[in-house]
């Protein structure tokens, strides 16, 4: 990180904020003083620091820690949030490699790369059911996609460049 005072001085305000209503006791803060709001508040500094700063490189973990962050306040709390985690957590970095995209046009291919694993991995149930000829295919593709991503892995790792 280029300059870390934005950084730094979120993080102090948003901890110092944190155990601050900890302490009060008010009871509507009670809800939020839990692990998940602290990765929130790391995940704004990363992001503060990243736009503030123009530090595009402190875009990506601000997103994943505040995505993260947000996922886990909300996955108890609206009956609509998706109770998947890997889909949701996967999708949190796909939307940080594209808004990291936008301030330094690298890493489009990981963010797509990651959004159809996410939604893959959050609609997998609904997308095999709409192919339900497809089912017997569908479901050996369940068992066995963590070695399809292996095997991708290797040939983007040995692939030479040109």
């Amino acid at each position: 990180m280029k300059n870390q005072r934005i950084f730094s001085g979120i993080i102090l305000i948003g901890f110092g904020a944190y155990f601050l209503l900890q302490q009060a006791g008010i009871p509507f803060f009670q809800q939020f003083s839990t692990w998940p709001t602290l990765i929130l508040i790391v995940g704004a500094a990363f992001l503060g620091q990243g736009y503030g700063a123009h530090d595009a490189e402190a875009i990506l973990p601000g997103v994943i820690n505040f995505g993260f962050g947000l996922h886990f306040q909300l996955v108890g709390r609206l009956s609509f949030w998706p109770q998947n985690h890997i889909g949701m957590l996967i999708l949190m970095i796909s939307i940080g490699f594209f808004l990291r995209f936008l301030k330094t046009n690298t890493g489009l291919f990981q963010a797509f790369l990651f959004l159809i694993l996410s939604v893959m991995l959050l609609f997998y149930d609904t997308i095999a059911g709409y192919f339900g000829w497809l089912q017997s295919g569908a479901s050996f593709i369940g068992k066995f996609w963590p070695a399809l991503l292996i095997v991708v892995g290797f040939y983007f790792l040995l692939k030479k460049k040109k």
